[in-house]
């Protein structure tokens, strides 16, 4: 590594050997303040005469940094594909999923919403019903617990909130227990049962 120690150069002429419009500018270029102790170091092949007038090419081991006195000179390469405008492919490929899901989430939420309709109907028909029996509630039992599973399965993939599963659960089994208090079915304890 090169070491240029016999002069220290003025904020001048490292504005002087910042890139002009006639010469082209490095990728990036940042700033950023050093020990005042730090000398110009790098490692290039040769120093311009004119105390780096143009930008040298830096070897491998310099990794583009120039030093000097309280400044530091950082020159980056530029990132490939950003300069196109050109949307990364996986961007579309969240696109494509976000699609996918998009439809099998409606198809599973569709599905849900579809059992419950199908079990707060056969309710609201048991509740109207004038000779109903507790064997008619055996096959609503089996549409809740159809309906429960959908739910469930809306839940685990994400589609719907666990809470809002929870809730809707409790929507129809709050139904069940009100139609059978109702017909005379089921008749809640008045009183905790005293545990010994």
């Amino acid at each position: 590594m090169a070491t240029a120690t016999s002069t220290l150069f003025s904020l001048s002429s490292l504005s002087a050997s910042l890139p002009s419009p006639a010469r082209p500018a490095p990728a990036s270029l940042s700033l950023r303040a050093v020990s005042p102790r730090a000398r110009l170091s790098a490692s290039y092949a040769a120093f311009p005469i004119d105390g780096l007038g143009a930008w040298a090419a830096a070897t491998p081991a310099s990794s583009g940094r120039w030093r000097r006195r309280g400044l530091e000179v950082v020159c980056e390469a530029a990132k490939t594909g950003t300069a196109t405008g050109r949307r990364p492919d996986s961007v579309k490929k969240r696109e494509r999923q976000n699609d996918r899901h998009r439809i099998r989430n409606h198809a599973r939420k569709a599905e849900m919403r579809t059992r419950m309709k199908k079990v707060l109907k056969a309710l609201e028909k048991l509740r109207k019903k004038a000779d109903a029996t507790p064997e008619d509630i055996i096959q609503i039992e089996k549409w809740i617990s159809e309906a429960y599973k959908a739910i469930d399965k809306t839940v685990k993939v994400g589609a719907m909130h666990r809470n809002t599963g929870n809730h809707r659960k409790s929507l129809l089994a709050r139904r069940k227990k009100a139609i059978e208090i109702l017909r005379g079915w089921y008749v809640p304890n008045a009183e905790p049962a005293a545990t010994s």
